[in-house]
C-alpha cells in the first residue's frame, strides 16, 4: 500500500478514535485529554498490538512511524507556541510572592524525591547509556511538572477561576511552567553533552537567546501588534510572519542544544499579550492543531507505551512507587508551604491535588526522554501511567477535598448557596435564561408565581457554555470576558423589569459550564430551590419529545420543575387548570393558587374532565383544607370546580384554554418511564394548546409551594400519600 495511503487511513483512525474516547471520558467528568492520551495506548502494543498483533502491524509499519513522528513533532511545536502565547501576565501578579513561594517548594519536594528514587531505578530500569546526573535530572523534572493547560482546564469546569484557591492555583501553576521548563532545559543540555560542565556553553548560549527575544524579539513582536490594530484584522500575510517566527524559533533552541519546543514556547510566551491579536491567531490555530495533529502525537506516544513490559510483580512495585512518590511529592510540597503561607487546611489540600495534575506536559517532557535515550521503555511506561493517575484523580479529589457547594465566586453566588436553615425558608425559583434579550417573558412569569414578598427571590441563572478545548491557560481568562459580557446582558434584562419592589427580588446568576443542563441541576440542588422554571424555544416537540437541554433537565433536576410555552402572554387574567388526582397535576393548582394570590385580578377555572375510560377525580383533601383557608376575597375568584364529560379528555382541555390566558397542566402519570417525554397527553398539549401553556413536573419529595404565602407545611397523610 502507497505510504500517503496509509498515513490517511491512520489519520481517519487516529483522529476518530481520539475523539470518541476524549467525549468518553468527558463524560465522568474528566479532561478530554485523558481519553484522547489513552486512545494513543489503545492503538499501540499495550492493546491493539495484543489483541490484534497483526492488525496492528498493518496499520502502523515500521517503515510509516518516521512520517507520523514528524507530524507528530510539528504538532507539538505549534501547541507549545500556543501555550506559550495564552501564558497570560495576569497570572504573575496576584499573590506572586505566595506563589512563587508554594510553586518552588511544590517542584524542590518532588524533584528531591525523584532523584532519591533515581537511586533505585538507575540500575534497575536505565539504558546505562546516560549518566547518573542526566537520568536523576530527568527524573526530577517528571515528577515536578504541572500541567498548566489541564489544570486551566479543570479549574474553568469547577467555577473556581476568580475564587481565592483558583486564582492562586494558575499563579502557582504558572511559575511552575517556567521553573519546569528551565530544569528540562538543563536536563537536556547535560544530557546532549553527558557532563554537567559540558552542559555550560549551552546554558549561556541559551540565556543569551531568551535575552534577545525578551528584548529584540519582544520589541519587533509589538511592531505586529501595532499593525495588526491598524489592520483591525489577522490577514494571512501577518500569520505566515508569525508562523515562520514559531518555525525559526523552534530551529534555533534546537541548534543551541536544549530542544526546538522551548523556541516554539519562547515566541508565544513573548508575544504581545493584545486581547484580539491573541485571541484571533489563537482561534486561527489551535482547531487544526488540536483536532488534526496533536492526536498523531498521543498516537505516536502511544505506540511506544507498551504496558506489557511489567511483567512481574516486582516491576509494578517499581511503578507503584513511581506513582506514590509522584502524588506524595507534590501533594506534601504544595500543602506545606501553602501552609505556612497562612493558606488554611481545606484549601491548602485541594491546592495540593490541583497542582498534582500531570497530563499532556508530562507526556512531551517523556517523549523527549525517550528520544533522548535518558529513560527506557520501561520507565517510560511506567511515567505514563503516573502522568495518566495524577490526572485522572485531580477532578475527584479535588470535589472530595473542596465540594461545589463551598465555592464561591461573588456575593450573588454565595447568596444562593445559602444553606442556613433561615435561607431555606425562602421560596426561590431558578430560572435558566438562554438568551437575556428575549425572555422577559419568562422572567415576568417567574415573578407572578414568587410574589413580592421579603421571602421570594428569583435567581435569572445565565450560564456560558465553555467550548470543549481543553488546551489553553486562557480559558479562565476568555470565560471571564464572556461571563461579563453576559452579566451586562443579565443587568439590562434585570432593569428593564418594572416597578423596583418587584425587581428587587430578582438576584442573578452567571457563571461558567461544559454541561449546562447538569449544573443547572446542580445550583437548584444548592440552591433549595422550590421551582425550576425553564422556557421552551421551539414551536412545537420533534415527535412529542422534549430531547436537548430542556429534557435533561426535566430528567435530572432534584427540584420541581415547570414548562413555559409562551404563546404571546402579556398579562394574566384566567387560568385555566385541568385536574386530575395527580402529583404533576396537585404541583399545577399549587402554582396557579399562588397566582392568585400574588395577583389581585386574577381569575381561576379548575377544569374536572370525566370521560367513558376516565372518571373524574376529586380535589384532594389536602387542597380542600387549603382552599378553605384561603381569604373569601381569593376564593371568590375561583370558579366552582368545572365537570365536563368529553370523549377526548385532551379536546375538552384545548376547548377551554380558547378562553384564557394561561393552562397549567401536569406532566402525566407515567412521565419518567422514558426520561425523555412529559407523556402523550401533555405533549400534545404543547401543540394543540390555544393559549400559553405551563407544564408541570413534581419531584418525588414533599415540598410546598403555599407554605411561603399560607404558613402551612405538609402533613403526615401527605407524607404517605406520596
Amino acid at each position: 500500500m502507497h505510504i500517503v495511503v496509509l498515513i490517511l487511513i491512520e489519520l481517519l483512525v487516529v483522529i476518530g478514535l481520539s475523539r470518541l474516547m476524549g467525549l468518553g471520558f468527558e463524560r465522568i467528568k474528566q479532561p478530554l485529554v485523558i481519553g484522547e492520551i489513552v486512545a494513543g495506548i489503545m492503538l499501540g502494543p499495550s492493546l491493539l498490538g495484543w489483541l490484534a498483533p497483526t492488525w496492528k502491524a498493518a496499520l502502523f509499519p515500521v517503515e510509516v512511524l518516521p512520517s507520523l513522528e514528524v507530524l507528530a513533532q510539528i504538532g507539538l511545536i505549534f501547541f507549545m507556541f500556543l501555550i506559550g502565547l495564552e501564558l497570560n501576565p495576569k497570572y504573575l501578579r496576584g499573590n506572586l510572592k505566595i506563589a512563587v513561594l508554594i510553586s518552588h517548594v511544590s517542584i524542590l519536594v518532588p524533584f528531591s524525591l525523584g532523584c532519591l528514587l533515581a537511586l533505585l531505578l538507575y540500575p534497575l530500569v536505565s539504558n546505562g547509556d546516560v549518566s547518573f546526573t542526566a537520568f536523576a535530572l530527568f527524573l526530577g523534572a517528571a515528577m515536578s511538572i504541572t500541567a498548566f493547560p489541564v489544570l486551566a482546564r479543570i479549574i474553568t469546569e469547577n467555577n473556581l477561576q476568580n475564587s481565592r484557591l483558583g486564582t492562586l492555583a494558575l499563579t502557582c501553576a504558572a511559575v511552575d511552567d517556567v521553573t519546569a521548563w528551565c530544569v528540562l532545559a538543563l536536563a537536556i543540555a547535560v544530557t546532549r553533552t553527558n557532563s554537567m560542565a559540558g552542559a555550560i556553553p549551552t546554558i549561556l548560549f541559551s540565556s543569551l537567546y531568551i535575552a534577545g527575544m525578551v528584548t529584540i524579539g519582544r520589541q519587533f513582536l509589538k511592531n505586529l501588534s501595532k499593525y495588526y490594530d491598524r489592520k483591525g484584522k489577522l490577514p494571512q500575510f501577518l500569520v505566515a510572519i508569525i508562523y515562520m517566527g514559531v518555525v525559526a524559533s523552534a530551529l534555533i533552541t534546537e541548534v543551541i542544544g536544549i530542544h526546538f519546543i522551548f523556541g516554539a514556547f519562547l515566541l508565544g510566551a513573548v508575544m504581545p499579550k493584545n486581547a484580539g491579536l491573541t485571541r484571533e491567531l489563537a482561534e486561527k490555530t489551535e482547531d487544526f492543531v488540536l483536532v488534526f495533529l496533536l492526536p498523531l502525537f498521543f498516537a505516536y506516544s502511544g505506540l511506544k507505551t507498551e504496558v506489557g513490559l511489567l511483567n512481574s510483580p516486582d516491576k509494578w512495585l517499581l511503578c507503584l512507587a513511581v506513582v506514590g512518590v509522584a502524588i506524595i511529592g507534590k501533594y506534601v510540597g504544595t500543602y506545606i508551604a501553602a501552609r505556612v503561607s497562612g493558606i488554611d487546611k481545606r484549601e491548602s489540600a485541594a491546592l495540593g491535588w490541583l497542582m498534582n495534575t500531570r497530563g499532556l506536559t508530562e507526556l512531551i517532557v517523556l517523549n523527549i526522554g525517550l528520544e533522548l535515550k535518558v529513560i527506557s521503555p520501561l520507565l517510560f511506561t511506567m511515567l505514563v501511567i503516573m502522568a495518566l493517575v495524577t490526572t485522572f484523580m485531580t477532578s475527584p479529589l479535588l470535589e472530595w477535598t473542596y465540594p461545589k457547594r463551598l465555592i464561591r465566586l461573588d456575593v450573588t453566588d454565595t447568596e444562593a448557596a445559602e444553606t442556613s436553615p433561615e435561607a431555606q425558608q425562602i421560596y426561590r425559583v431558578l430560572v435558566p435564561v438562554a438568551n437575556p434579550k428575549t425572555q422577559k417573558g419568562l422572567i415576568n412569569l417567574a415573578l407572578a408565581i414568587a410574589g413580592t414578598r421579603p421571602n421570594a427571590i428569583v435567581h435569572p441563572l445565565s450560564l456560558v457554555e465553555i467550548q470543549e478545548n481543553y488546551a489553553f491557560a486562557s480559558m479562565p481568562i476568555e470565560a471571564d470576558r464572556l461571563v461579563e459580557q453576559r452579566r451586562i446582558q443579565i443587568d439590562s434584562l434585570v432593569q428593564s423589569i418594572q416597578p423596583p419592589e418587584v425587581r428587587a427580588r430578582l438576584r442573578p446568576i452567571v457563571r461558567v459550564s461544559s454541561d449546562i443542563a447538569r449544573e443547572t441541576s446542580r445550583i437548584a440542588a444548592l440552591d433549595h430551590t422550590d421551582l425550576v422554571l425553564v422556557g421552551w424555544h421551539r414551536p412545537a416537540f420533534d415527535q412529542n419529545r422534549l430531547g436537548g437541554r430542556v429534557g435533561q433537565i426535566l430528567s435530572s433536576a432534584r427540584a420541581d420543575v415547570a414548562v413555559f410555552v409562551d404563546r404571546g402572554l402579556q398579562q394574566i387574567c384566567k387560568i385555566l387548570v385541568p385536574y386530575a388526582p395527580s402529583l404533576h397535576d396537585e404541583l399545577g393548582l399549587e402554582l396557579a393558587l399562588r397566582l392568585l394570590m400574588n395577583g389581585e385580578h386574577i381569575q381561576l377555572q379548575v377544569l374536572r374532565v370525566t370521560s367513558p375510560e376516565t372518571p373524574a377525580g376529586e380535589l384532594s383533601r389536602e387542597f380542600t383544607e387549603v382552599l378553605a383557608q384561603l381569604a373569601p376575597s381569593v376564593r371568590s375568584r375561583i370558579e366552582t370546580p368545572i365537570l365536563e364529560t368529553y370523549l377526548d379528555p385532551l379536546q375538552a382541555v384545548v376547548d377551554h384554554s380558547v378562553t384564557v390566558d394561561l393552562t397549567i397542566a401536569g406532566a402525566s402519570r407515567a412521565w419518567g418511564s422514558e426520561r425523555q417525554t412529559l407523556g402523550r397527553y401533555a405533549d400534545a398539549l404543547v401543540t394543540q394548546c390555544v393559549s400559553s401553556l405551563l407544564i408541570t413536573r413534581k419531584y418525588s419529595q414533599v415540598t410546598s409551594h403555599l407554605a411561603s404565602v399560607l404558613d402551612i407545611h405538609p402533613n403526615e397523610s401527605q407524607v404517605e400519600q406520596l
